[in-house]
């Protein structure tokens, strides 16, 4: 089976949450904001902010972001659910750790952190994550590919 051929390849470019409500009032959104600011770098659009209803953080990029809406009946997730983000070298994976880490020893009620957890798979990649929830219903997971010597061998290519 064989698909479109485009002129560059589609990628993921946003995640929509439905979360209660009294989440997005100015406390909530700021707390999400802090969290989300200080382990990945996300930036609240504020021209996208509505009160109660609605808050959109950018991820890096105008393309990429986390579109957060307030809902009757919202979101409900399990824990394992998730959606996940890579990062390109283990110094920034280890500071993203770290980052979850101070969260998790400051906000122990509220913030999750499992990890840092490496996979081997295939002998050609070393797969290197952590899961970090905080106050969304989707739990985020971090991950850095290291690609082992042999990858290219097998008909890989590293990005």
């Amino acid at each position: 089976m064989s698909g479109p051929t485009f002129a560059r390849p589609p990628r993921f470019n946003h995640v929509a949450l439905s979360v209660p409500a009294d989440l997005l009032d100015q406390q909530g959104r700021d707390a999400i904001c802090e969290l989300w600011g200080d382990v990945l770098g996300f930036v609240e659009h504020p021209t996208m902010t509505e009160d109660r209803a609605r808050l959109v953080l950018g991820a890096h990029s105008p393309e990429q972001f986390v579109y957060i809406v307030a809902q009757d009946q919202p979101m409900a997730a399990h824990r394992e659910d998730h959606v996940g983000l890579s990062v390109s070298t283990k110094a920034d994976f280890d500071e993203v750790v770290r980052r979850a880490e101070a969260w998790q020893q400051r906000l122990p009620d509220e913030v999750t952190l499992d990890g840092p957890i490496v996979e081997e798979h295939a002998g050609v990649l070393r797969l290197h994550s952590a899961y970090l929830a905080y106050r969304l219903p989707l739990t985020v997971e971090v991950q850095w590919f290291e690609w082992l010597p042999g990858f290219e061998e097998l008909g890989g290519v590293s990005p």
